[in-house]
């Protein structure tokens, strides 16, 4: 078990069980995650229901870090539609230096507490689209 800098209380973690755990019948969802820098604990920032990738790449942040839990829609050739649950740690390459490393020593952490190793890290807000997340699964 890794420690962290930061804490996440367990009523936050109990919340994302039931995220990863509702069933949605078409879109995207998100739980957007924060880091409070004040009290070091992370906490929730935002839930989106039926959102696209461009519309989410549009609400996170452009200096700051998130960690994202990621129900995607993903359509199979054959017709077959899937959600899986997917990490990422939105990283801008024009967050400050001390931040991301904020961000960076509590990821594991996080990611053993929620039980969601399928990750991906991204600086760029161009490379998060579909085509890369449909490539990469």
């Amino acid at each position: 078990m890794s420690t962290s800098t930061c804490e996440i209380d367990a009523e936050l973690v109990q919340k994302i069980k039931d995220f990863r755990f509702a069933k949605y019948s078409s879109g995207n969802a998100a739980f957007v995650l924060q880091i409070d820098r004040k009290t070091l604990k992370i906490v929730e920032d935002e839930v989106y229901d039926d959102i696209s990738l461009e519309d989410l790449v549009e609400e996170l942040p452009e200096n700051t870090p998130r960690f994202i839990i990621l129900s995607y829609e993903l359509k199979h050739d054959d017709g077959r539609v899937n959600f899986p649950l997917i990490f990422i740690y939105w990283s801008p390459s024009t967050a400050k230096a001390e931040v991301n490393m904020l961000y960076a020593s509590a990821k594991t952490y996080l990611q053993e507490k929620i039980s969601v190793m399928r990750d991906f890290d991204i600086r760029d807000p161009e490379s998060f689209t579909d085509e890369y997340l449909v490539k990469q699964l």
